[in-house]
């Protein structure tokens, strides 16, 4: 089975907010994940299979476009049933990835039965099947790492949640490090495995840096101190549930680690503040409101379609719907 070489995270150009929140979540799996979001064509896809390269242990396994649920959670092995006359069960992605990372593309298209499975696999870390004549159960713990273009569709609340982190990306780049990162990318078409030997050293040392941040990590403490100011500012924030919380003050831990340091410091609180909860402030797939003009030209002018789906706001306007007819008058009965 050969092996097909990505894209080296050390030879990413900028991104860093990203490659930090990667590097996290390989640190502590127990973050839960990264959601990236961003137009296309920035490379979202190549630097979350970065990630395959820092993980200590498991694989880095991938969604397929169109995925059956067949697909994902297992089913029935037709050659044993067929050939042996026995039900025997035949694993799925969910299977593949347990101890590792899912990897979903565009998972904001996901359909929405998929999207009930996992999270349903999520919350549990048990993938349960009862179909075609099997029962079986297995473990399914795997760090998530999802991307998506808000611009092709909004992303359910619940399934949102589960990711621990979350990256934007801006698609304005300027013009000399768009040059680089042509440079590189052209590099690495013409011949994969001489790029990535390039950048052997330097991604050697990322990964580490990330074992040594790993070996380090259950010798730091969840201080109260550190727990108290990042509940405050979660309350500050009117985030929804607790999540947060506890995302915010294991990454702050991991980016301690990744530090080199012995405890957790208003640094590492500030550093991993915004990846927990930018995709839990209350609005957050909400629009931003537009402002009013104000002074000269305040009036508003009507648009054709202007006030479809606003029933209720002001009553009906009349209008007329042909000549008007006088009615009659009648004589009054006596």
């Amino acid at each position: 089975m050969t092996h097909t070489p990505h894209f080296p995270l050390s030879a990413v150009v900028g991104a860093d907010d990203l490659k930090l929140a990667l590097c996290l979540a390989a640190i502590d799996p127990k973050i839960g994940g990264v959601l990236i979001e961003g137009p296309r064509g920035i490379a979202k896809s190549t630097l979350a299979r970065g990630l395959a390269d820092l993980l200590a242990s498991g694989q880095f396994v991938t969604l397929p476009l169109g995925a059956t649920e067949e697909r994902l959670v297992g089913t029935l092995d037709l050659d044993a049933a067929l050939g042996e006359g026995r039900a025997q069960f035949s694993p799925g992605v969910l299977a593949k990835a347990d101890g590792g990372v899912l990897y979903v593309d565009e998972v904001n298209l996901l359909p929405d039965h998929l999207v009930d499975l996992l999270l349903d696999v999520a919350a549990s870390g048990t993938n349960l099947i009862e179909r075609d004549g099997i029962s079986h159960r297995h473990p399914a713990r795997f760090v998530l790492i999802g991307t998506m273009n808000p611009e092709e569709g909004e992303l359910r609340p619940q399934l949102l949640d589960r990711f621990g982190l979350n990256v934007a990306l801006d698609g304005h780049t300027a013009p000399a490090e768009r040059g680089q990162i042509i440079r590189r990318r052209l590099d690495f078409d013409s011949d994969p495995l001489a790029f990535c030997g390039q950048w052997e050293m330097a991604q050697q040392q990322l990964r580490e840096r990330c074992q040594q941040a790993r070996d380090r990590l259950a010798g730091i403490a969840l201080d109260d101190g550190a727990l108290a100011q990042i509940t405050e500012r979660c309350f500050a924030a009117g985030v929804d549930g607790l999540r947060a919380d506890l995302v915010w003050l294991r990454a702050a831990r991991a980016h301690a680690a990744w530090r080199g340091a012995d405890a957790i410091a208003d640094e590492d609180i500030e550093a991993v503040g915004e990846f927990a909860l930018r995709h839990r402030r209350r609005g957050h797939s909400a629009p931003a409101p537009s402002q009013a003009p104000t002074g000269a030209g305040a009036e508003k002018t009507a648009e054709p379609n202007e006030g479809q789906g606003q029933w209720g706001d002001l009553p009906a306007r009349t209008l007329p719907t042909g000549a008007r007819r006088d009615v009659p008058i009648w004589p009054k009965k006596r």
